[in-house]
């Protein structure tokens, strides 16, 4: 058994681990999920990709919005989507995922998610030390050296380790205040951008083709696809009788809020300044494109939008760290990925040579490795909904032979097979600067479409195998399970 923390804490500090929330601790509201994934988005990271579509895809500025429209709808609908499950179980995706793999066949998807949210989170930690880096040049004249760079990003991921470890009470009331300011300072640098632009040569640019708009929908959804497996961490404090439709609402709404303009802002900066997506790291363009006045409160924000976002993901990495074994509580789980994200940041920040290009790399392996586990896990949650199966917090919790979720030998075969026939499908499709798949060639592979075909291979092939039967389950629905499917 794992083990367990009695209580939430009254207090700022959630002392709360991966065990499942008991029904008189459910009081979170579905609207403290807009401002959640409005953070989550909150990154300079999208300027440079909505560039990106641009200057490497060609596209002119109607594609760029039809692209960023797709990819928040398409990614952040299967976050909202999944998100429903964390009011089911009251649990973190990582821990509900027992319940689909067995307890331990899940250690096998759930330690490559761990370790590609260590890629994520130290990407947006050298996206912060950089805008940080940015702000000094420009008030100061200070420009970066190595020993610079090693101070900011360790201040950087230690204020990102001391947010996340506060948990999810001083998270939500940091994404709504963060939500306002860079509201604010974006409706003024889309102003400046509107009064100082070009907007003819903007809007003379050719189109792209279909292939490099289908490419670039996945490109910008592959950040809200890593999202997926952690939506439930942020929707497991609702009531059963929350909405899942405003749930999917409220998570698509604020993450496009800021996924779109955002994007959109890039391409047409990209129109004046065609180095952009080339440039050596994220975010100094920015003072050569804004006025100082403007640039620099708008990186500041951007800094805390950062924050809040490596925040968010160390948060949920601790409830994976903590569902692998590590026996250690959820605050102590997230030191680890914050030394990680330290030691990983310094090697890009110091080592590699093309920021841009080892981003774009990794986005393409991101939304591989994570859309086997979402195929996987959409199907079972689907077949639980059908059948009014609720989850069982005990057995969540139990991963000794007489859990219900021990299955053979503590492995879901079915889901097993449906995940790594799909992962490897996934990763023959695949192609980027130092990797090609044999099927990258094909048509999916062309037109970058390996991670939804990773889905819907796990999802068949789950689909067509024999109905996973949990251990000593009742075949009859609890009543508990009636009104989840009724609410869903």
């Amino acid at each position: 058994m794992d083990n367990v923390v009695p209580a939430e804490s009254d207090g700022a500090i959630e002392t709360r681990g991966i065990e499942p929330v008991p029904d008189h601790e459910r009081h979170g509201r579905v609207r403290e999920l807009f401002p959640t994934w409005v953070a989550a988005n909150i990154s300079v990271l999208l300027l440079t990709m909505g560039a990106a579509l641009v200057v490497f895809n060609q596209l002119n500025f109607w594609q760029v919005l039809i692209v960023a429209g797709c990819a928040a709808l398409a990614s952040f609908g299967m976050v909202g989507v999944l998100s429903v499950s964390g009011k089911w179980g009251g649990a973190p995706g990582a821990m509900l995922s027992r319940a689909t793999f067995g307890v331990r066949g899940n250690l096998f998807p759930g330690a490559i998610l761990w370790v590609a949210r260590f890629g994520w989170e130290t990407i947006n930690a050298v996206t912060g030390a950089y805008a940080v880096l940015t702000v000094l040049d420009l008030l100061f004249g200070i420009k970066s050296n190595t020993a610079l760079i090693v101070v900011t990003l360790f201040l950087f991921v230690a204020s990102t380790f001391l947010v996340s470890g506060m948990g999810r009470k001083a998270l939500n009331v940091c994404n709504k205040w963060s939500t306002y300011l860079f509201g604010v300072f974006s409706v003024l640098v889309l102003g400046y951008l509107i009064v100082h632009m070009d907007w003819n040569e903007v809007f003379s640019k050719p189109a792209g083709t279909t292939a490099m708009m289908i490419t670039g929908i996945g490109t910008i959804a592959a950040g809200g696809i890593s999202w997926v497996p952690t939506g439930p961490d942020f929707a497991r404090y609702l009531p059963h009788k929350a909405s899942g439709k405003k749930i999917v609402g409220a998570t698509v709404s604020g993450a496009g809020l800021v996924m779109v303009p955002m994007v959109l802002m890039g391409a047409v900066m990209a129109v004046a300044t065609p180095d952009l997506a080339k440039a050596p790291d994220p975010v100094s363009f920015l003072g050569d494109i804004l006025p100082t006045w403007l640039a620099v409160p708008y990186l500041v924000t951007a800094i805390v939008g950062m924050l809040l976002i490596n925040s968010l993901s160390m948060y949920s990495a601790g409830f994976t760290a903590q569902t692998m074994g590590v026996k250690l509580p959820r605050a102590m789980a997230v030191s680890i990925n914050a030394v990680i994200s330290l030691v990983g940041g310094l090697l890009l920040m110091l080592v590699a040579k093309s920021f841009l290009s080892s981003f774009i790399t990794f986005l393409i392996l991101l939304a591989v490795s994570f859309s086997a586990w979402i195929g996987v896990y959409a199907v079972d949650m689907a077949r639980r909904r059908v059948r009014a199966v609720r989850y069982d917090a005990e057995a969540l919790m139990d991963t000794g032979r007489t859990s219900r979720y021990w299955y053979a030998g503590g492995f879901c075969w079915q889901a097993m097979t449906a995940w790594a026939v799909a992962l490897i499908a996934g990763a023959c499709f695949t192609k980027c600067d130092w990797f090609a798949g044999p099927l990258s060639g094909t048509f999916i592979g062309e037109y970058g479409l390996g991670w939804a075909a990773t889905i819907a291979i796990a999802a068949l092939v789950m689909l067509l195998l024999p109905t996973p039967r949990e251990s000593g389950a009742s075949s009859a629905p609890s009543t508990e399970a009636a009104r989840e499917k009724v609410t869903a």
